[in-house]
């Protein structure tokens, strides 16, 4: 039978944490910490757990010292207990200004602290290990002038009448379990280590984190503290991801032997299920449209704990029967289906649902979209600026459309991207279907149209490469893009209706007065135009921009 070592005495929260993990286990209750750590190492018990976080008081004071006590054995998983703290007194009749005496466990008064302050701030406390014995002796005494800050169970187990409920609103405490043996992974699992005291070094811990980011790892929790012998730095880090994983592992021996360069210096405390103090309201995706994008996307939503279906022309779950049970339906299709599946499928998606669109074009799909779909269900667009290829979301650039429908779903999946470092910016369906002329429509034809140029007048790869200037290159390097990828994509940006047609056509009409300019060797007009765009594009925008394309140039003049 499992057994496991926790704080006592019964009935304590730490007991509850115990029963509520295993209620079929065998408890053993220590006094402190160290008695139950020393206990889980030298084999005595199975299992031990211990609180490590509380919503309202933050860590565990002991938190470093817990760990430095746990020489074997893996954090393994977690329990969350809600407490209901309550404020009680023996006689029935008695009131807030009756009160002389608080008892209570120190961190339950700790917890409550807040109430404490402003109702009972002139009130002595006594801190005590076994609440539930002085109430015994409190009630038997039938001594006056006593409150209890306690779980409301055990105030009226005890018979005492309740003057407050939940003097510690949302208040919840965090256990971390002890197990002599490391779980396998779940794919939603997070990663604890601890540091030794280590040596000062300037951005040594933006450096650590720095590992992290570039490998799209999200830091769960971090905390630091001076050791109390050394006075040197200790780091705690909770960070997303299994220990097994291949991207973890390379990242904690990176920074052990590359950033802090002293072996030795990270004790990996365990890994385990990821646990989320904060409320989610989605339980599941369904995406409709199996490409490498949907996958990307639903790959990620997956890590984060999400249910996701994938349904499309080849998938025997169809789209209509996945759409009946998932809380979010995404649709991700080539833009030239993307009207025509919203007309299809959204009439069919429940009100008090969502549907998010992974579009390119915006007007035309977001109101075809509040035109199909009922008026409950939320609707938002998202225009991702990068492909399949990328790494991570993070420094991408996400373009969202909100709508007066968008709501509580759609607030959350937004969420999601920031948290994996996405730049996220607002439009409205008009400005994005222009903006993306100027972003991709206009660059896309230009690519196609100067290919076709070299290729009528018989410029080679060689000839471009030998007369190019590093500014002349920036085109080219585009042109690249567009013809060694999916010609299809490209085709359907430059075939997208909307606001971003007139930026090609205003192009064209500006590039024909251009080169009749040009043709009549008007050098004077020809600079009051590049002066009059200068004063539009902004001193600030054209100096950042120029900041880029110098950094720009360094990494193309190496390769030249």
């Amino acid at each position: 039978m499992l057994t496991i070592a926790t704080i006592g005495p019964q009935g304590s929260l730490a007991w509850k944490a115990a029963q509520k993990y295993a209620d079929d286990a065998v408890l053993r209750t220590h006094s402190s910490s160290k008695k139950v750590i020393s206990s889980f190492v030298n084999h005595d018990v199975d299992c031990a757990i211990l609180p490590v976080y509380n919503t309202r008081e933050g860590e565990n004071k002991q938190y470093f010292r817990i760990f430095d006590h746990l020489k074997a054995g893996y954090w393994v998983d977690n329990v969350i207990v809600y407490s209901d703290l309550s404020l009680g007194m023996h006689q029935p009749d008695a009131d807030l200004h009756s009160i002389h005496l608080l008892v209570g466990r120190r961190e339950v008064l700790g917890q409550c602290a807040e109430f404490i302050d402003q109702h009972l701030p002139d009130v002595d406390q006594m801190v005590v290990s076994d609440v539930e014995q002085v109430m015994a002796d409190i009630s038997s005494g039938q001594r006056s002038g006593v409150g209890f800050i306690a779980p409301v169970e055990m105030l009226s187990e005890h018979g005492f009448h309740i003057l407050e409920r939940e003097v510690a609103p949302h208040n919840r405490t965090r256990f971390a379990v002890f197990a002599h043996d490391l779980p396998k992974p779940t794919g939603y699992d997070a990663t604890t280590f601890v540091t030794v005291p280590l040596d000062d070094r300037v951005g040594l811990l933006v450096d650590i984190l720095q590992e992290f980011s570039q490998r799209g790892i999200n830091i769960l929790d971090m905390r630091s503290e001076n050791d109390i012998k050394t006075q040197k730095l200790q780091i705690y880090i909770e960070a997303e991801g299994h220990i097994s994983t291949e991207m973890m592992s390379s990242a904690l021996q990176h920074i052990e032997n590359k950033v802090i360069q002293q072996p030795g210096a990270i004790q990996v405390l365990g890994s385990f299920p990821r646990i989320d103090m904060r409320t989610k309201h989605i339980k599941s995706f369904g995406f409709i449209g199996t490409g490498a994008m949907s996958k990307w996307f639903a790959d990620r939503l997956e890590s984060e704990g999400y249910k996701v279906f994938m349904s499309g022309r080849s998938t025997s779950l169809r789209p209509e029967e996945m759409i009946r049970y998932v809380d979010v339906v995404i649709i991700c299709v080539p833009i030239s289906v993307t009207t025509e599946t919203i007309a299809k499928y959204g009439p069919m998606i429940a009100g008090n649902k969502a549907l998010i669109l992974l579009a390119g074009e915006s007007e035309k799909t977001v109101n075809t979209a509040l035109e199909t779909t009922s008026e409950t269900v939320e609707v938002m667009l998202v225009h991702n600026l990068w492909g399949p290829q990328a790494a991570t979301m993070k420094d991408k650039n996400a373009v969202v459309v909100r709508t007066p429908r968008s709501g509580l779903y759609c607030s959350e999946f937004e969420a999601f991207m920031y948290k994996h470092g996405a730049d996220i910016y607002h439009d409205s369906s008009t400005q994005h279907d222009l903006l993306m002329g100027v972003g991709q429509k206009l660059p896309t034809a230009i690519s196609v149209a100067l290919a076709m140029t070299l290729q009528e007048n018989e410029i080679t790869s060689e000839d471009i490469a030998s007369h190019s200037t590093l500014t002349s290159l920036y085109p080219i390097l585009a042109m690249a893009r567009v013809h060694s990828q999916n010609p299809r994509t490209y085709a359907e940006i430059m075939s997208t209706s909307g606001a971003g047609n007139k930026i090609v056509i205003d192009f064209l009409k500006n590039l024909q007065t251009i080169m009749e300019l040009a043709d009549a060797a008007s050098i004077g007009p020809l600079s009051e135009l590049i002066n009059k765009n200068a004063q539009h594009l902004s001193d600030s925008f054209l100096r950042a921009r120029m900041e880029q394309a110098k950094a720009v140039d360094t990494v193309l003049g190496k390769m030249i």
